[in-house]
Protein backbone atom coordinates (compact mmCIF):
# COMPACT_ATOMS: atom_id res chain seq x y z
CA UNK A 1 0.00 0.00 0.00
CA UNK A 2 1.27 3.15 -1.49
CA UNK A 3 1.75 5.95 1.89
CA UNK A 4 0.16 9.19 1.49
CA UNK A 5 2.24 12.31 0.16
CA UNK A 6 4.31 14.14 2.89
CA UNK A 7 2.31 17.37 1.22
CA UNK A 8 -1.14 18.65 -0.66
CA UNK A 9 -1.32 21.81 -1.74
CA UNK A 10 -4.14 23.02 -3.58
CA UNK A 11 -3.29 25.90 -5.81
CA UNK A 12 -7.09 27.22 -6.84
CA UNK A 13 -5.96 30.22 -8.85
CA UNK A 14 -3.03 28.47 -10.96
CA UNK A 15 -5.39 24.99 -11.28
CA UNK A 16 -2.58 23.19 -9.90
CA UNK A 17 -2.56 20.39 -7.22
CA UNK A 18 1.02 20.01 -5.93
CA UNK A 19 2.31 16.85 -4.42
CA UNK A 20 5.48 16.16 -2.51
CA UNK A 21 6.02 12.63 -1.81
CA UNK A 22 8.83 10.95 0.78
CA UNK A 23 11.66 10.28 -1.66
CA UNK A 24 11.47 14.06 -1.78
CA UNK A 25 10.16 14.67 -5.05
CA UNK A 26 7.56 17.26 -6.02
CA UNK A 27 4.78 16.94 -8.92
CA UNK A 28 2.61 19.41 -10.15
CA UNK A 29 -0.93 18.25 -11.78
CA UNK A 30 -3.48 20.57 -13.17
CA UNK A 31 -7.33 20.41 -12.71
CA UNK A 32 -7.51 19.72 -16.23
CA UNK A 33 -4.84 16.71 -16.20
CA UNK A 34 -6.34 15.44 -13.26
CA UNK A 35 -9.94 15.45 -14.65
CA UNK A 36 -9.66 13.78 -17.88
CA UNK A 37 -7.94 11.02 -15.73
CA UNK A 38 -10.43 10.69 -12.91
CA UNK A 39 -10.98 7.60 -11.60
CA UNK A 40 -14.27 7.86 -11.59
CA UNK A 41 -17.17 5.63 -13.56
CA UNK A 42 -18.14 8.43 -15.37
CA UNK A 43 -14.64 9.11 -16.99
CA UNK A 44 -13.42 5.31 -17.07
CA UNK A 45 -16.73 3.65 -18.30
CA UNK A 46 -19.02 1.89 -16.25
CA UNK A 47 -18.81 -2.18 -16.40
CA UNK A 48 -17.90 -3.47 -19.48
CA UNK A 49 -18.24 -0.50 -20.97
CA UNK A 50 -14.78 1.35 -22.33
CA UNK A 51 -13.70 4.60 -20.74
CA UNK A 52 -15.05 7.81 -22.13
CA UNK A 53 -13.26 10.36 -23.84
CA UNK A 54 -13.47 13.74 -21.60
CA UNK A 55 -13.22 16.73 -24.19
CA UNK A 56 -13.74 20.43 -23.47
CA UNK A 57 -11.83 20.24 -20.10
CA UNK A 58 -8.66 22.71 -20.72
CA UNK A 59 -10.44 25.42 -18.24
CA UNK A 60 -11.36 22.92 -15.36
CA UNK A 61 -10.57 24.18 -11.80
CA UNK A 62 -10.53 22.23 -8.73
CA UNK A 63 -12.72 23.90 -6.14
CA UNK A 64 -11.70 21.56 -3.30
CA UNK A 65 -10.67 18.55 -1.92
CA UNK A 66 -11.51 16.06 0.56
CA UNK A 67 -9.62 13.24 3.07
CA UNK A 68 -10.92 9.87 1.84
CA UNK A 69 -9.63 7.82 4.67
CA UNK A 70 -6.43 7.47 5.07
CA UNK A 71 -5.84 6.03 1.63
CA UNK A 72 -7.04 9.06 -1.10
CA UNK A 73 -8.48 11.94 -1.88
CA UNK A 74 -11.56 13.15 -3.42
CA UNK A 75 -11.41 16.11 -6.01
CA UNK A 76 -14.49 18.75 -6.34
CA UNK A 77 -14.06 20.14 -9.91
CA UNK A 78 -15.83 23.23 -10.87
CA UNK A 79 -18.55 21.10 -13.37
CA UNK A 80 -19.52 19.54 -10.70
CA UNK A 81 -17.54 16.55 -10.97
CA UNK A 82 -16.57 14.91 -7.92
CA UNK A 83 -16.94 10.96 -7.87
CA UNK A 84 -13.28 9.76 -8.61
CA UNK A 85 -11.36 8.87 -5.36
CA UNK A 86 -7.55 9.60 -6.14
CA UNK A 87 -6.02 6.95 -4.08
CA UNK A 88 -2.17 7.56 -3.06
CA UNK A 89 -0.87 5.00 -5.51
CA UNK A 90 -3.01 6.67 -8.48
CA UNK A 91 -1.99 9.61 -7.98
CA UNK A 92 1.68 8.76 -7.89
CA UNK A 93 1.68 6.73 -10.84
CA UNK A 94 -0.30 9.81 -12.39
CA UNK A 95 2.72 11.99 -11.14
CA UNK A 96 5.53 9.25 -12.62
CA UNK A 97 3.03 8.68 -16.08
CA UNK A 98 2.36 12.80 -16.51
CA UNK A 99 3.91 12.84 -19.79
CA UNK A 100 3.34 9.71 -21.41
CA UNK A 101 -0.73 10.12 -20.20
CA UNK A 102 -1.01 13.45 -21.38
CA UNK A 103 0.43 12.29 -25.30
CA UNK A 104 -1.47 9.59 -25.26
CA UNK A 105 -4.75 11.67 -23.82
CA UNK A 106 -3.96 14.55 -26.57
CA UNK A 107 -3.54 11.63 -29.26
CA UNK A 108 -7.02 10.23 -28.35
CA UNK A 109 -8.29 13.82 -28.95
CA UNK A 110 -6.93 14.04 -32.27
CA UNK A 111 -8.69 10.52 -33.47
CA UNK A 112 -11.77 11.89 -32.22
CA UNK A 113 -11.42 15.23 -33.74
CA UNK A 114 -12.73 16.55 -30.60
CA UNK A 115 -11.06 19.30 -28.38
CA UNK A 116 -9.87 20.28 -25.02
CA UNK A 117 -11.48 23.71 -25.19
CA UNK A 118 -14.83 24.22 -24.32
CA UNK A 119 -18.07 23.66 -26.88
CA UNK A 120 -19.36 26.86 -27.77
CA UNK A 121 -22.43 28.02 -25.28
CA UNK A 122 -25.45 27.19 -26.53
CA UNK A 123 -26.66 30.01 -28.53
CA UNK A 124 -30.19 31.93 -27.13
CA UNK A 125 -33.81 31.35 -28.06
CA UNK A 126 -33.77 35.19 -29.10
CA UNK A 127 -30.67 34.65 -31.41
CA UNK A 128 -32.00 31.71 -32.77
CA UNK A 129 -35.63 32.74 -33.61
CA UNK A 130 -35.59 34.30 -37.46
CA UNK A 131 -37.91 37.27 -38.10
CA UNK A 132 -39.51 38.38 -40.66
CA UNK A 133 -41.31 41.97 -41.56
CA UNK A 134 -44.32 41.86 -43.79
CA UNK A 135 -45.20 44.46 -45.33
CA UNK A 136 -48.81 45.41 -45.16
CA UNK A 137 -50.70 44.06 -48.23
CA UNK A 138 -51.39 47.22 -50.84
CA UNK A 139 -55.14 48.13 -50.41
CA UNK A 140 -57.05 46.46 -53.53
CA UNK A 141 -59.63 48.64 -55.20
CA UNK A 142 -63.05 47.78 -54.80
Amino acid sequence: MMTAPTEIQLRRKSGLLVLAWADGSRHELSAEFLRVHSPSAEVRGHGRSGAVLQTGKRLAGITGLEPAGNYAIKLIFDDRHASGLYSWEYLHHLCLQKDSLWEHYLAQLQAAGASRDPAPAARSLSEQVQVINIQPLPESPT
